[in-house]
């Protein structure tokens, strides 16, 4: 399974009879209340509020909705409010967490706290979905959101989160790029070394179900016309799902290109812990933020 847009993964969603449940972390911003209404409007996901009563309470009277069917947890800082989500998850009485209106610091400490946090892997990822108009399926960005400069070592993790994700997800054939500028091997560019070395990984089985090619250029990994005018032989050209940037610094910056110039609508998650989160940007919109929702809920093997 492959999903062509946000609409086709929404209504494929609806198809599930589990409502699952977000723990929202300082929703105390328009666009994430918004979002959280939305989700809940349209069977989405429920809520949990944790923060600011007062703020959050005021903010749903200006939106002019009952919040008398909404939980909220009042709390008195981020800090409380980060580790109140992640004690609900461990509760069973939330599935994943949202990241509201503070900084992101705060929340992913209470998430990877040695006793009481949620790590589940030895990396943690993000998985930018980004739905770019003029290409036939989602994209996934990775990683653009967590990592800085990942080693050899910390990309394989990096491609293993992406690939249980996808698989949860129902993806079942899943073709990843290793994006740099050029197509051949250059020991000068240590981009190129590790594509080539992911690359033979994945021939010898290491992602069952998985091809694996680098380096690969951008535009030989979306257009097959290219990649035939440059005479590259590629299994991906023109349908790969993944594209793997070697440093967060380059995948921050083609997202928002994408967003930004390009028209591209993207939702993020990190992965790698126990349970999801949605990692937006405090200055994303709330379309972001409510795709980033439902992909989270989507990616928790809902019973469909």
């Amino acid at each position: 399974m492959v999903f062509r847009n946000f609409e086709h993964l929404f209504h494929t969603l609806q198809q599930s009879s589990t409502m699952k449940t977000v723990a929202a972390v300082c929703p105390d911003d328009a666009a994430s209340l918004e979002a959280l209404l939305h989700a809940r409007e349209q069977n989405i996901c429920q809520s949990i509020l944790i923060g600011n009563q007062e703020k959050i309470t005021l903010l749903l009277k200006q939106m002019n909705s009952d919040n008398s069917s909404l939980e909220i947890i009042a709390v008195n800082n981020p800090t409380e409010a980060a580790e109140k989500a992640v004690a609900l998850v461990h509760d069973r009485k939330a599935d994943f967490i949202m990241k509201g209106n503070l900084d992101t610091a705060v929340l992913l400490k209470a998430v990877v706290h040695p006793e009481n946090g949620l790590r589940d892997q030895a990396l943690m990822s993000h998985l930018a979905f980004l739905e770019i108009p003029g290409y036939h399926k989602l994209m996934v960005l990775t990683d653009s959101g967590m990592v800085l400069e990942p080693t050899l070592d910390q990309k394989k993790e990096i491609v293993s989160n992406a690939v249980t994700t996808l698989k949860a997800m129902g993806y079942t054939a899943i073709k990843i790029g290793v994006l740099a500028a050029v197509e051949k091997v250059n020991p000068k560019m240590k981009e190129t070394v590790d594509a080539q070395s992911l690359a033979e990984m994945s021939q010898k089985g290491e992602w069952p179900g998985v091809i694996i090619e680098g380096p690969i250029s951008y535009d030989i990994l979306f257009s097959k016309e290219i990649a035939s005018k440059k005479k590259h032989c590629s299994q991906i050209s023109g349908d790969a799902d993944v594209m793997l940037v070697d440093r967060m610094t380059t995948g921050n910056i083609l997202g928002k290109a994408l967003i930004l110039s390009a028209g591209a609508r993207m939702a993020g998650l990190v992965v790698g812990a126990k349970v999801p989160i949605v990692l937006n940007s405090r200055g994303s919109s709330m379309d972001e933020k409510l795709n980033a929702l439902m992909l989270a809920a989507f990616s928790l093997k809902v019973n469909l």
